[in-house]
């Protein structure tokens, strides 16, 4: 059993930091798990899962769009959760937010053996932009990692706060259900689905507040974690996460008409400097999710990277972290409905009234038609988990030299662990994406395909023997003084396989039925599908219905009673689409999975 040291607030300062903000911890332990100083024993799984690819296909099987749909009907029932808003009531206001955000990694802790660590990160803002403030409250929820010796952090951070037009408007209904009602549910379900695992890094799942007013909670744990010398390995923030449609005045680069819809591609904005790992970092993300992920979802998703750090005259928590050169980057949905600024003309929804969960067409007191995609809202947290657990399972990016050489650029590691395999990307001036990927072995690669007086910015990631791969360092630049014969590039082959790879096969105390449902392949699929069953008891009668969105059932594959894996062939006649296949087990529907078919 774990043993926690909980202090409650009483006004005395615990975890004190210098002034002006005047940071407490609730629970104090987390700054000790932030430095190192504690047991990683206390914190393991009693079931550790070390097999990254297991980790992250479960963590898009266990990713819910029903749990995210809960969190923001919760949220949307507080009316407002302006930072200066109520902090008494129990059932409006800012403070109810918080209490429920903390209870809800509370019950989360619970469920995954007590591994939590909850708190609050209380903090004062005087003079700001709606008045002087005294203990405000970050929600946080940190699984302590078992690699003390890099004794780092990962943050995946939302602000839960919202707003109306009036900045300082407490009394308006600011529901904030995409901005940021999206990116809060995100925070939350990860800590739910990641909680269950064990990670050699530290997890940190965060949700600040005063965003709105002028980035508050991000920036005192920003400036926290610098004076405290707490070494962050990444920030992933999320911010307005969960719309598809676009707003008439959405701020640029962004969509391109009012009403058109998008939910299969997401914004990665980054700082374009390259005095840290921010632009190779977005590199990073995009890389580790096509590689990875992409292959393995049901609905692949486009990682866009932008050419910006935010959009046009815009801000987010990731920003305070960039001026504190740690790597970080901003998640916005393709499509926002408004640039945020309302004036008379205004018919957007953002920063308004009318940003919420949606409307009930045909009056029957229920919202039947939703402004938050639940299903997209899902897939970019598919996306954030897969960043977070690689890069809280797999190394530390690696340090290098790069050599202006009279035979072109050479990258020469520096880094005192040496790993079995390094990429290379180079890219020119204003480029996005890496222009060309390279793999060696060893210390020392004379980069391929360079021609002379060119200008080049080179960055190297490490890939350990298990197949994961390190962000990208922060760039170098160089020109090059010679022409250097064509290289082989990087096939981007580390793939994982999630077939055969499922909840049941790791989670097994959690399931007691003895006959589960595999993910189909291919997903999506043309006109036929594999759809594998584990069978581990005898059963009376079992079968797979097959079911068009509306529920209308297609056909059902009855099962064979023997033990083992079984795969059952779909030929599907009924065109393009999502349809669904269901386990049912003596008379008994036990689980469903989507099938799109092309």
């Amino acid at each position: 059993m774990k043993i926690r040291l909980y202090l409650l607030f009483s006004g005395l300062s615990l975890g004190l930091w210098a002034q002006p903000y005047n940071v407490r911890m609730s629970n104090p332990v987390v700054t000790d798990v932030f430095h190192g100083n504690y047991s990683p024993a206390q914190y393991a799984a009693s079931t550790v899962i070390k097999d990254h690819q297991a980790v992250l296909c479960q963590i898009n099987e266990r990713v819910s769009p029903d749990s995210l749909k809960s969190y923001l009907e919760v949220m949307a029932g507080f009316r407002t959760r302006h930072t200066y808003s109520d902090t008494v009531s129990n059932q409006t206001g800012i403070g109810a937010a918080q209490r429920w955000a903390y209870q809800k990694f509370e019950d989360f802790d619970a469920a995954n053996e007590d591994r939590l660590l909850v708190s609050y990160m209380y903090f004062d803002w005087l003079n700001g932009a709606c008045g002087d403030a005294y203990n405000l409250k970050n929600v946080m929820a940190v699984l302590p990692g078992q690699g003390v010796i890099n004794n780092s952090v990962v943050i995946i951070q939302a602000h839960y706060d919202s707003r109306c037009e009036e900045r300082c408007d407490t009394a308006c209904e600011a529901h904030g259900m995409e901005d940021n009602g999206s990116g809060s549910a995100l925070v939350l379900e990860l800590a739910r689905v990641m909680s269950a695992y064990t990670f050699d890094e530290t997890l940190v799942f965060m949700l600040t507040t005063g965003e709105e007013q002028g980035l508050m909670g991000a920036t005192v744990m920003a400036e926290f974690c610098d004076q405290r010398n707490i070494a962050v390995k990444a920030v992933l923030n999320n911010d307005i996460v969960g719309g598809i449609f676009c707003g008439e005045t959405a701020s640029p680069p962004g969509c391109p008409a009012e009403g058109e819809i998008d939910s299969l591609n997401v914004r990665v904005f980054s700082s374009a400097s390259t005095t840290g790992p921010f632009r190779t970092f977005a590199r990073t993300i995009k890389m580790y999710y096509d590689e990875k992920m992409r292959s393995e979802v049901a609905v692949p998703m486009n990682v866009n990277i932008m050419s910006s750090e935010d959009r046009a005259g815009r801000g987010g928590d990731h920003i305070p972290f960039r001026q504190r050169g740690y790597r970080n980057v901003r998640f916005t949905a393709a499509h926002e409905h408004g640039h945020g600024a309302p004036d008379s003309n205004y018919t957007d929804r953002q920063h308004t009234e009318n940003d919420i969960l949606g409307v009930d067409t045909d009056n029957d007191n229920v919202v039947d038609s939703f402004y938050v995609n639940f299903n997209y809202l899902a897939r970019n947290t598919v996306i954030n988990g897969t960043t977070a657990a690689l890069l809280a399972l797999g190394p530390q990016a690696p340090t290098f030299t790069l050599h202006d050489e009279p035979t072109g650029l050479r990258v020469e590691i520096t880094s005192p662990q040496i790993f079995p395999e390094y990429r290379v990307g180079v890219a020119l001036l204003n480029s996005l994406d890496f222009e060309a990927v390279y793999r060696f072995s060893g210390n020392s690669f004379l980069i391929p395909g360079q021609t002379a007086n060119t200008n080049y910015y080179v960055s190297v990631a490490a890939i350990d023997g298990n197949g994961i791969m390190s962000p990208f360092s922060a760039e170098q630049r160089s020109f090059s003084d010679a022409n250097t014969p064509p290289g082989t590039p990087d096939t981007l082959n580390l793939k994982i396989q999630c077939s055969g790879i499922g909840l049941n096969e790791y989670l097994k105390p959690r399931h007691k039925r003895g006959i589960y449902l595999l993910p189909p392949r291919p997903n999506p699929f043309d006109r036929e599908v594999v759809i594998p069953v584990t069978v581990s008891r005898l059963f009376d009668e079992a079968s797979l219905v097959i079911s068009d969105a509306s529920g209308k059932v297609l056909k059902e594959i009855p099962l064979e009673s023997t033990q083992g894996v079984q795969e059952l062939n779909y030929i599907h006649e009924k065109g393009s689409g999502v349809f669904y296949v269901s386990l049912k087990a003596d008379g008994v529907i036990t689980e469903t999975r989507k099938m799109v078919a092309e």
